[in-house]
């Protein structure tokens, strides 16, 4: 199709300057008078000057624009990889915080539940006989599930404040601040309790 298109172009620029010269003896536009020489090296110089920047963009120019954008299109595709690997990583992260403090509280539940059914047993043994040791050996029974609960909620506490000072530095890539840590745990353990 191009070459057809050239061939019917090439005899009406031919045209064109033989109707200009007609047009210049009847004194058409001088602008187009090819009967004037300057005119002539005008257009030739023209037609160089074209031709040399066409090779020098085609060889030079094009080819360094090409090798720009292939680099930075490699680089945002580096970048998009080691987005997806740190995604891909802070996702691990989360459910390793998240199996720990479930592990942590499934712990915690455990003994509490294992002193609880303790003094519920011992109770009902020396329900008839003891009466009064019974009501001693069940504040003391309270008593060590509470510090069961406050031993496993100080285990889970300490858990979630490691994975989250790992999760945030692995995600950064440096170390936070402890104060900060501290406080979005506590934060978020006195959410936890009051919901």
């Amino acid at each position: 199709m191009p070459r057809r298109l050239a061939t019917l172009l090439v005899p009406f620029f031919f045209a064109v300057p033989t109707l200009a010269l007609a047009e210049g003896k009847k004194g058409g536009m001088p602008q187009l008078d090819f009967a004037d020489k300057l005119l002539v090296s005008q257009v030739v110089w023209l037609a160089l000057i074209f031709f040399a920047l066409y090779l020098l963009l085609a060889q030079w120019g094009l080819p360094r624009v090409a090798s720009v954008l292939e680099e930075r299109a490699r680089r945002i595709g580096g970048d998009l990889d080691a987005a997806r690997a740190a995604k891909r990583a802070a996702d691990e992260a989360i459910a390793e915080l998240e199996a720990a403090a479930r592990h942590a509280h499934d712990e915690a539940q455990a003994a509490i539940a294992s002193a609880t059914e303790r003094a519920k047993t011992e109770a009902l043994s020396h329900a008839g006989v003891l009466d009064a040791r019974l009501k001693a050996e069940l504040a003391a029974a309270e008593t060590r599930i509470a510090a069961a609960e406050r031993a496993a909620m100080g285990a889970l506490r300490d858990a979630a404040h490691e994975t989250a000072a790992a999760l945030i530095a692995r995600l950064t890539g440096r170390a936070p601040e402890t104060d900060m840590v501290s406080a979005a745990v506590e934060q978020a353990l006195a959410a936890q309790a009051a919901g």
